[in-house]
């Protein structure tokens, strides 16, 4: 036998013996015609083939890195990329479950309701002056006694009256502000 064994070689460069045999098929080891290992051949192979960080940390040794970061902050950005699709997913999944809308379209019904709203609050004066002048009117009579002399309220002046006071209460609501985030 002209080399070494696979024990021998693997007691030698301080590797697993199913390093060395995985070494061996990729052919990062000179063997001898009769199977055995050039030790000195191998190691020379093995040192241009392996990659230097892989070889230390296969060993044992030292955790210098032949790169110009070190590896925290490789694994740090490997961590945040990682964390950053698993949030996009999630928030994919709530889209399609509707959990989540699109912010534009949701400001644009606010405001659509909004504006619904106030053109309604708006118009109601005018629909409901002459229902509360006579309404009012009634009461009034009532209350006095005298039906001789009817009681009777203008319902335009009612409408103006309701109609101030409803722009007064809608111009308060205008400085509420919808804030989506």
């Amino acid at each position: 036998m002209q080399g070494m064994s696979e024990r021998e070689y693997s007691a030698h460069s301080g590797l697993s013996r199913g390093a060395i045999q995985k070494a061996r098929k990729a052919g990062r080891l000179v063997v001898y015609g009769d199977g055995s290992i050039n030790a000195a051949a191998s190691d020379v192979r093995r040192a241009e083939m392996t990659d230097p960080d892989q070889q230390r940390r296969s060993t044992g040794g030292e955790t210098t890195f032949s790169g110009p970061a070190d590896s925290s902050s490789y694994l740090k950005a490997r961590t945040a990329l990682t964390v950053y699709q698993a949030q996009e997913r999630q928030l994919a999944i709530q889209k399609r479950k509707g959990a989540l809308v699109d912010r534009a379209r949701a400001e644009a019904l606010v405001f659509r309701l909004a504006r619904q709203e106030r053109d309604v609050w708006v118009t109601w004066p005018s629909r409901v002056a002459a229902l509360m002048a006579a309404e009012v009117a009634t009461e009034v009579e009532k209350q006095s006694g005298k039906p001789v002399r009817p009681v009777i309220i203008e319902a335009a002046i009612l409408q103006r009256v309701l109609e101030t006071h409803v722009r007064a209460q809608l111009d308060a609501l205008a400085d509420l502000r919808v804030n989506l985030g």
